[in-house]
């Protein structure tokens, strides 16, 4: 029995895909619940999974084409034994493929063919495709460097000076796709500045050393410092409303309530999954969400849910070493706060010099909704909550 695989329901925001990776080839067994191939919207990546055991029949759409919401992608034989010599009908199907088909399928080569030839510096010209309709496949590439092939035709030999010099070509994912136009937007619709403060680390660091240990055996997750931060933009939010607020058209939008995002830095680019209802939560609660998103974001597993909404954005590139940066806003939030890398530095305290754990934060904000005065004020109660920790506790 023949079953159509087709791409799953698209979220509505999301008019296509494009098929990513097939993780099985055509003639190899798989077993019910088997990821067959990645999808990538311009927000996730989803799976599609065997809906039986069986054999992969036809793939019609190779890697890199453009799909549409549950388009039949290719054929799953379900119950079907692996075919004994998938080789032999090979050169049958090779001699009733016209040789002009397989110039044309030279012309739709799939992402990961088109990064084998520019890694190796080839041209698609004289290789033999075994592909779907003649296209040659990563596979075809492998062999035509094995067989010697390649060396047949040699290129010319480039200048002395110039022999170490290469480039690669590899076309960009829907998803940073997505990301380089969403910042470019942010940089062209929004009157962003960002304004500065630095914050001793000392209070909150101590207090870690003191309750990890007891934190952990309690809650099985670390101490972390994220959890703070988030604490401490909640309560700086609760007194700066147009900083959680935003603009639709000519409305300020106010929101009562409090979904944080949160910046994740992925393989495939950078992803801001949401904290929900953060004011509701207790430290612990907030690690152990931080630590799902994450774990869920490597993994390319995060939900249109999880990346949807959040009124407030939180960057943290000191886990990188950043010393101080100017984040760009997430629209339609208006502002970000941008965390930094902890470093000592001598600084003066009652008359006296002392060396203390520094951070730069940084905020950056849309001026048409928030002003100087609120800019600087959220920022300071930041400052305040992170040195004197205990008010976070006490709700002053």
């Amino acid at each position: 029995m023949s079953i159509e695989i087709k791409v799953p329901v698209l979220p509505e925001s999301v008019a296509d895909a494009t098929i990513a990776t097939w993780h099985k080839k055509p003639g190899e067994a798989v077993s019910r619940d088997e990821n067959l191939v990645d999808i990538e919207t311009d927000k996730v990546v989803l799976e599609v999974p065997a809906p039986e055991d069986g054999v992969l029949g036809e793939i019609l759409f190779e890697e890199g084409a453009t799909v549409t919401a549950e388009q039949v992608i290719a054929i799953l034989k379900a119950g079907a034994a692996p075919a004994a010599a998938p080789a032999a009908a090979a050169p049958k199907a090779e001699a009733a493929a016209p040789a002009a088909a397989s110039d044309e399928s030279n012309d739709a080569l799939s992402p990961s063919v088109r990064r084998a030839l520019a890694e190796k510096g080839l041209s698609p010209d004289g290789i033999k495709g075994t592909g779907v309709g003649g296209r040659i496949t990563k596979e075809d590439v492998d062999n035509y460097i094995k067989n010697g092939a390649a060396k047949a035709a040699p290129a010319a030999a480039p200048a002395p000076a110039m022999a170490d010099r290469s480039e690669k070509r590899v076309p960009m994912t829907r998803l940073r796709k997505t990301i380089a136009k969403r910042l470019l937007d942010a940089k062209n619709n929004t009157a962003m500045l960002t304004t500065f403060n630095e914050v001793n680390m000392k209070p909150i660091m101590s207090l870690r050393k003191q309750y990890q240990e007891i934190f952990e055996k309690k809650h099985g997750i670390k101490l972390g410092f994220m959890s703070f931060y988030v604490k401490a933009v909640v309560e700086a939010l609760k007194r700066y409303p147009d900083v959680n607020a935003s603009i639709d058209g000519d409305d300020i939008v106010y929101h009562n309530y409090f979904d944080v995002s949160i910046a994740v830095s992925t393989p495939k680019g950078l992803v801001t999954p949401v904290l929900r209802n953060a004011d509701q939560m207790g430290l612990a609660d907030i690690e152990k969400a931080i630590r799902d998103l994450a774990i869920k974001a490597r993994d390319g597993k995060l939900s249109i849910e999880d990346m949807t909404g959040g009124n407030f954005t939180i960057t943290n590139g000191g886990v990188f070493g950043s010393l101080m940066s100017t984040p760009i806003i997430n629209p339609p939030q208006s502002a970000i706060l941008g965390m930094h890398a902890i470093k000592d530095r001598p600084m003066a305290v009652n008359g006296q010099v002392e060396i203390l754990p520094m951070m730069y934060l940084a905020l950056s904000y849309d001026h048409r909704i928030v002003d100087g005065r609120e800019s600087v004020g959220f920022l300071v109660t930041i400052k305040d909550m992170l040195e004197d920790p205990t008010r976070l506790l006490l709700d002053v």
